[in-house]
């Protein structure tokens, strides 16, 4: 496929960084590299735009990046800091509905949580209008010029979607990859990967963890998403192999390059 780019416009954890109330070095830093919002990716393509997750700061993610338009989003999973900035794509919806795309589980999340996002137009424009398209595990289909094969991956004990687009793939919030899932992995050639901190997490992947899977699926480089606050991104950086890379928020990568 052509040419496209991914702008990250947040590299966080669910609280953000800084963390409120947190006096730590990472949340004090003026690296500005330390400021996280919540994680979430804008994929890019000429005209076309597809936006993976809608964070509680969309609003501000959407102002810094400058994005005018959308042709669609893709949900990973329904946690709060992936889901909850839903309301804020109303702007990109006033003439008629933008398509979204998620698992069945976070199809029924939108329907109870956030109903009226499917309901009839209104005259004040104050809600999304919203079309919910199911996406099957392994089944590629095509959004905006996007060949988008959603992948099962464990977040705990969850099942969520990570997301392969030709040769790239974002897998946040990843704990465990099924046996099934493995084979998608291979042969990827940019992989992002959530990398909450040092330590071991139930629900999360640690440092050692997204390095060492990045290796044995022989990504030729890596960018590590969903980090916490014990993270220092100067630190890190300077510790990991130069194939893999922690991310920030506002950098954009090309891919196919």
């Amino acid at each position: 496929m052509k040419e496209f780019s991914v702008t990250f416009l947040g590299t966080g954890t669910s609280h953000g960084i800084p963390v409120i109330g947190c006096e730590c070095p990472v949340c004090r830093s003026t690296d500005s590299r330390d400021k996280r919002y919540r994680s979430s990716i804008l994929l890019t393509q000429g005209e076309h735009s597809l936006l993976i997750d809608t964070t509680p700061e969309f609003r501000l993610q959407a102002l810094r990046s400058g994005i005018k338009r959308l042709d669609g989003v893709l949900y990973t999973h329904d946690h709060a800091d992936h889901f909850n900035g839903i309301d804020d794509l109303r702007v990109f919806c006033r003439n008629e509905s933008l398509p979204v795309y998620c698992s069945g589980e976070v199809s029924q999340t939108i329907q109870t949580r956030f109903n009226y996002v499917l309901g009839k137009f209104d005259e004040a424009g104050g809600v999304p209008h919203l079309e919910v398209n199911i996406l099957e595990p392994y089944k590629e289909v095509s959004i905006a010029g996007f060949p988008v094969l959603p992948i099962p991956i464990f977040h705990g004990n969850q099942r969520i979607f990570a997301f392969r687009i030709g040769s790239f793939i974002y897998a946040t919030d990843c704990s465990g990859i099924p046996s099934e899932s493995l084979p998608y992995f291979q042969g990827v050639d940019t992989l992002v990967v959530g990398s909450l901190r040092y330590s071991p997490h139930p629900t999360h992947w640690c440092v050692f963890e997204a390095t060492a899977f990045a290796h044995k699926v022989g990504a030729r480089r890596t960018f590590l998403t969903h980090m916490c606050h014990d993270l220092s991104h100067g630190k890190l950086e300077g510790e990991l192999p130069q194939d893999i890379r922690p991310a920030y928020d506002t950098l954009t990568i090309t891919i196919g390059e």
